[in-house]
């Protein structure tokens, strides 16, 4: 069993789990630029500012629960490591209820979440007055979004992402089609983007839904007492209030990352978040491997097979340094034009290259980082994940106390790459015993 285990790990395995999330991760900005750019036709500021906040605001609000997707991963290819056949298609059911409960929560709640959006961020009266009809259209979308996240989690841990593109594609092919149908033909401005992406959400979750349709070939699906099981929910509630209180912590350091740049001025401010995007370009690029590591470590710990472990760990690491490689490479060599076209502002643009090596340095310096996330995903090692991120961003809050007095913005861009370290070094000391996790 365990040396089956091992050869069926393989590099092409390994791409065949990653390469449809790099290509379904491709897809996430074409969207964004086709909602602006319907949006723009209408030859008004606010709709464009409108549609951008109100997205803003409830990706933030989803992002809470994507937990859920990391979550049901881990549990999941452990459980198909065990063979546990029920408990792999209990934790579907689980989370799209749990997505259910959340959804129909935030439809609820709502209004006071945009309006305390709204004092965190104020904008234009009219800016805030179109992107409130936005949100109060697509916020009824909300149990499918959170839902998807389940999905996505559930077919990455049976190394199904392949379908994960279908939906991805499906749905923002389906979004931009309605886009324009409703605001360049039928004239419904930022009401029709909102309509577009409800159907599109609901849409997604219906085709996820069909192609998670063998799961419900069987009578697991409806066994409550297994699914409603009180050691297995709160298993799942532990793992999960560590992953979120770990991706809060996470989030935090990244939004605490913009807010210090305001300090050095508009300029620097444009410069940093046109920046970011590099190493947005970066975490998408690495999900996929990130992704390959969670479905077959966590495999490799149901099975209890060490070997296959670190042979799981050793392959999606390899193409992880591949790709930061290419990466980099990339953006030595054409950083400089990407930020041209990114912006026209000539103080921008300058200031951009000046930081320029921050962000070919990233992808080397904090690639560990993102795999070992993935490896202690997998592993359902969360609580490790949380006390790591703790003192991760212990060493981040010291690192700009001490970097950004003596050398500014290069002291910021300092105390993130302190934070990869960091988080790197935390994780990778308790690697030894996740290993233990996955002994024969």
């Amino acid at each position: 069993m365990a040396d089956s285990t091992v050869a069926s790990i393989t590099h092409r395995r390994v791409l065949k789990i990653a390469v449809p999330i790099v290509l379904s991760n491709a897809t996430v900005p074409i969207l964004g630029v086709v909602d602006t750019g319907v949006v723009g036709q209408l030859g008004e500021a606010a709709p464009i500012g409108a549609v951008g906040i109100g997205a803003v605001i409830l990706t933030a609000v989803y992002w809470f629960f994507g937990f859920l997707r990391m979550g049901t991963a881990g549990m999941t290819s452990q459980a198909r490591g065990q063979n546990d056949r029920g408990e792999v298609v209990a934790l579907l059911a689980r989370s799209i209820l749990i997505a259910s409960v959340a959804g129909f929560g935030l439809i609820m709640l709502h209004i006071p979440l945009i309006q305390l959006a709204f004092l965190v961020a104020p904008a234009s009266p009219a800016v805030e007055s179109l992107a409130m009809e936005y949100i109060q259209i697509r916020v009824f979308a909300a149990p499918a979004a959170i839902a998807l996240y389940g999905i996505t989690g559930w077919l990455v841990a049976l190394e199904r992402t392949r379908a994960i593109l279908i939906v991805q594609l499906f749905m923002n092919g389906l979004n931009i089609a309605l886009d324009v149908v409703f605001v360049l033909w039928l004239d419904y401005g930022v009401e029709g983007v909102a309509v577009a992406t409800l159907i599109a959400e609901w849409s997604g979750l219906i085709l996820g839904v069909w192609l998670c349709r063998d799961a419900f070939a069987n009578g697991h699906w409806r066994n409550w007492p297994w699914i409603f099981d009180r050691g297995r929910l709160k298993r799942m509630a532990r793992v999960n209030t560590d992953i979120m209180i770990r991706s809060v912590l996470l989030e935090a350091a990244f939004v605490s990352f913009l807010f210090l740049a305001a300090d050095f001025g508009d300029v620097t401010l444009a410069a940093n978040q046109v920046l970011l995007q590099f190493v947005h370009v970066t975490a998408f690029s690495l999900d996929g491997f990130a992704f390959a590591a969670e479905a077959l470590v966590g495999l490799s710990v149901g099975s209890r097979t060490r070997a296959a472990l670190r042979k799981a760990v050793k392959l999606s690491c390899i193409w992880a340094m591949v790709t930061v490689l290419v990466v980099a490479g990339g953006f030595a060599l054409f950083g400089a034009t990407v930020i041209d076209l990114l912006t026209t502002s000539p103080e921008v643009r300058s200031e951009s290259r000046l930081f320029l090596p921050w962000v070919i340095a990233a992808p080397i310096i904090g690639w560990p980082s993102w795999m070992l996330d993935g490896i202690f995903i997998g592993a359902m090692r969360t609580r490790d994940m949380r006390n790591a991120m703790f003192v991760s961003i212990l060493f981040y809050g010291a690192a700009v106390w001490i970097l950004i007095p003596i050398f500014g913005n290069h002291g910021l861009w300092m105390s993130m790459m302190v934070f990869y370290v960091a988080r790197a070094v935390t994780l990778g000391s308790r690697y030894p015993a996740l290993e233990n996790t996955a002994s024969a």
